[in-house]
């Protein structure tokens, strides 16, 4: 069976245990190790409550190297002071120590409940069972992914191979999100690995590159997390990128491997049941088409008509005209799907509402706009907002 997980570049082993961080026993500590050391970059969540392993990570992979990735979920370490600052730095010396190398090297990370400490013994003996778990198998890259899930119903996962000259490098990424997801960065937790060599610089610029479009363009509630975190180590195992062609080859390849990833996430997010997607065209500036997709994408009028299957066009318009986005209200047309729904400031002529309803339900939901005010365009992703998801929120405390 071919490999598609985290494990699938050359270079690369994985454990996933579980040392009972949550109640329901399931796999809560993860590890990522590289047999080398190798490039590195990252991108951090921008919310000033950042956990402590953000606040730690960010020190570690300002070298632009990194050896390891410690993942626990079940308690995220945020709002724990220092306190929490000195329990992930223990996580990354426990691993360091395990692994005969520097600190520094180790990238740590926490997702779960916000506002509670480390249960620490419990997941020293975690992070010593998954060093003794290691493999490079892609059943390990599996556990990895369960290990770093909450709420998640779904594993995330993505891989690319790209056929550079004689050689064949890999991206793989895997992810955890299903709620709290607003990223002005990444989201939650996203590990990406691949077997091409390059600077760190140029990685840490091409990660931005591929972040942007992808991961900072889903949402599930417009909540941002304070531990988001997308982090790519590359190994070089398979072949140096030395030409402006393979680069560029090596960029979609990540670019699809995060845009995979990001629409996992909506289609998963919490009590979701559709993936919407929104298309904004003919906007005056690139900020405001992201601004008139987002104020879309964000509002609940329009994700709960999505989730009653109700083509709603006038939420759609609402959510528009409440921006400060500049264009004239006359000269905007709305699409579900291929259909106009919505032009010339009026409702379409001759609509079958049945058969509209019938496209919202299904579990592909997209809906463009144009501004008609100029030439810029921007998409964003997001789900249906139901029943389910309040049920999640109320009752989530792990």
């Amino acid at each position: 069976m071919r490999n598609d997980t985290i494990t699938a570049p050359q270079g690369f082993r994985a454990a996933g245990v579980a040392c009972g961080i949550k109640q329901s026993a399931n796999l809560d500590v993860g590890l990522l190790v590289a047999d080398q050391v190798c490039s590195a970059a990252a991108v951090f969540t921008q919310n000033r409550f950042c956990g402590a392993p953000v606040t730690v990570g960010r020190e570690h992979v300002r070298s632009g190297r990194l050896r390891a990735i410690v993942v626990n979920s079940g308690c995220s370490n945020v709002a724990t002071g220092r306190r929490g600052t000195a329990d992930a730095r223990a996580m990354c010396r426990q691993v360091a120590a395990g692994l005969g190398i520097a600190a520094t090297e180790v990238l740590p990370s926490s997702t779960g409940v916000i506002g509670e400490f480390l249960p620490m013994e419990k997941l020293s003996r975690g992070i010593q069972a998954a060093l003794k778990a290691l493999s490079p198998s892609a059943a390990a890259g599996r556990r990895f992914v369960h290990a770093i899930m909450t709420t998640d119903t779904k594993v995330k996962q993505a891989c690319e191979r790209v056929r550079l000259g004689r050689a064949r490098v890999t991206v793989a990424g895997c992810c955890k999100g299903s709620g709290m997801i607003a990223p002005n960065m990444a989201t939650m937790l996203g590990y990406l690995t691949t077997d091409a060599k390059l600077p760190a610089g140029e990685l840490k610029r091409l990660l931005a590159g591929a972040v942007e479009p992808t991961f900072n363009r889903v949402t599930v509630d417009e909540c941002q997390s304070t531990s988001d975190t997308v982090a790519i180590l590359a190994s070089g195992a398979a072949a140096a990128l030395v030409s402006k062609r393979q680069v560029t080859a090596f960029a979609s390849a990540l670019e699809a491997v995060c845009a995979s990833l990001a629409y996992q996430i909506a289609a998963d997010g919490e009590g979701a049941t559709r993936v919407l997607e929104i298309t904004v065209r003919g906007a005056r500036t690139p900020s405001d088409a992201h601004a008139a997709a987002r104020a879309i994408a964000v509002s609940p009028l329009v994700k709960t008509a999505v989730h009653g299957g109700d083509p709603n066009w006038g939420r759609i318009v609402q959510a528009l005209g409440a921006t400060d986005v500049r264009f004239e209200p006359q000269r905007v047309t709305v699409w579900l799907d291929r259909t106009v729904i919505f032009t010339q400031g009026a409702p379409a002529r001759h609509l079958d509402r049945r058969r509209l309803a019938g496209l919202m339900r299904r579990p592909h939901v997209p809906i463009a706009v144009d501004l008609g005010a100029g030439r810029a365009a921007d998409r964003v992703l997001t789900c249906d907002l139901s029943r389910e998801y309040v049920t999640i929120n109320a009752d989530y405390h792990t």
